[in-house]
């Protein structure tokens, strides 16, 4: 049996301690925000926050995940209301299939907690996430629109 904490809730779950984070958050805890990629931490789309880093589930069995904070996209928004980063995206139309999006903007939540104001270098240094659909511009967009607004 594990104890983890998602988006600010202890959960306890009874899986093998090697089972990948994502399958316990998607099949387990029911919180199905987080998608399934690539199954090899490449293509981002998992990526949800643990202690506040930007972390590729996939490839976190859940006993590193014991003790931590985790926090999903179904965790970002607060009483209700959206993060800055969720309204971003949607004022800009940012998503075509969506496919990625959740793990894009979990990716790029931890970039804006570490710098609020980042260049579009910084953003291409930190935002590794694959999108298929080649919405880069209108993230790019969402990003800067999102700092703005801080």
């Amino acid at each position: 049996m594990a104890r983890l904490t998602i988006n600010g809730k202890a959960q306890d779950v009874d899986v093998d301690p090697n089972t990948p984070l994502l399958w316990v958050l998607r099949e387990q805890v029911g919180l199905t925000g987080t998608k399934y990629g690539c199954g090899i931490a490449l293509c981002g789309a998992c990526t949800v926050h643990i202690d506040g880093v930007a972390t590729r589930s996939c490839g976190v069995p859940v006993s590193a995940a014991v003790g931590k904070q985790i926090t999903t996209i179904e965790g970002l928004a607060q009483n209700g209301i959206l993060h800055r980063l969720q309204k971003a995206w949607l004022d800009g139309d940012v998503p075509q299939c969506g496919y990625c999006q959740s793990g894009m903007i979990m990716a790029v939540a931890a970039l804006l907690k570490d710098k609020p104001k980042p260049t579009d270098a910084d953003i291409d240094a930190a935002i590794t996430n694959i999108c298929r659909c080649g919405t880069f511009q209108q993230v790019r967009a969402a990003i800067h629109a999102a700092a703005a607004n801080a």
